[in-house]
């Protein structure tokens, strides 16, 4: 079949695809290896309690991110719907470790969902096995299309670390961690102009999990119904395009990104990690990459649940030897 736009076949792998092979290659629950493509979008659905009734009821063998949550809760240890901004969605929880300090390293999480689905609510995943060893855990909300764009949801995003370093000036870092539509978002902190928002956050790592970061691909695909994105609208908000044609310098160069993508990813989920991770170590980042081994686009951030999962140990190891 033709590439999209009928042009000729050159330029980024994604141009030289037919419109059914981008959809499928963008289609994250088609490359699941132990659930049924049906019982994925289910099951993520429930995680973005977002579950639809053209869904079929199936059995689950993993968690839910709505029953993690709630555990995490129960704990008592937390501050919820913090208002970070004035709008509805501007709001955030907060999970602290039994031994709260002033000091404390803190860890935010953006969850993803295309940007059009996903929540606060159904997302602490990491929170158990990340407070138990001494960091607190934010988990952020943000307007989600089609009521919110994509440049709201990078501003909101930004709000939110703003907040989170007034609030704790004291901490011993904060370190982004973003799944699929939220590594975008974190992504795009590496961009931030902080002095607009008169602070600059003691921002010392980033781990982003099976992210989107070029989003004119995601363009051609159905998930840009709600979004409407443009051309300009995806170059503006591509963390890949901007560092590649200006090349934004680190305002700490010890500040760590690690670039991380599930085994079971799609080959397009695979490209967009590896030529992230080239770009910054290009553009003198201090990246590193990491392909998860025998995992899908879900179970790298289900498995966040675990303490002894291989990334929720590379997270304790980067934040405890940096703060």
């Amino acid at each position: 079949m033709d590439g999209l736009g009928g042009g000729p076949k050159r330029g980024a792998p994604w141009k030289r695809m037919s419109k059914e092979e981008l959809e499928n290659q963008y289609s994250p629950s088609r490359w699941v290896v132990r659930l049924g493509a049906e019982e994925a979008l289910r099951t993520y659905s429930q995680i973005g309690n977002e579950a639809g009734p053209e869904v079929p009821q199936v059995h689950l063998p993993h968690f839910i991110g709505e029953e993690v949550t709630k555990r995490a809760q129960a704990t008592g240890r937390n501050l919820l719907d913090v208002p970070y901004g004035d709008g509805e969605a501007e709001k955030l929880d907060i999970y602290f470790p039994e031994a709260v300090s002033e000091a404390l390293p803190f860890l935010v999480f953006f969850h993803g969902g295309y940007w059009q689905s996903g929540s606060k609510d159904s997302s602490a995943f990491m929170v158990s096995p990340l407070t138990a060893q001494g960091v607190a855990v934010v988990i952020v909300a943000y307007d989600i299309a089609p009521k919110g764009t994509l440049d709201q949801m990078v501003d909101q995003v930004t709000q939110s670390i703003v907040f989170v370093q007034k609030q704790y000036p004291g901490n011993q870092g904060i370190y982004l961690c973003g799944h699929s539509a939220g590594a975008h978002l974190a992504a795009m902190m590496l961009l931030a102009n902080w002095t607009e928002h008169g602070v600059t956050p003691n921002l010392k790592g980033f781990f982003l999990v099976s992210g989107i970061y070029d989003l004119e691909p995601v363009m051609h695909t159905s998930e840009n119904a709600p979004l409407l994105t443009t051309l300009e609208d995806a170059q503006r908000n591509s963390p890949q395009w901007r560092l590649k044609t200006a090349p934004t310098q680190p305002v700490d160069p010890a500040c760590r990104i690690l670039v991380t993508v599930g085994q079971h990813d799609s080959p397009e989920f695979h490209r967009q990690s590896r030529e992230f991770y080239q770009t910054l170590r290009r553009g003198g980042w201090k990246a590193s990459f990491e392909e998860l081994h025998d995992v899908d686009h879900f179970e790298i951030l289900w498995n966040l649940t675990q303490k002894d999962y291989v990334l929720t140990q590379i997270i304790l190891k980067t934040v405890f030897r940096e703060s």
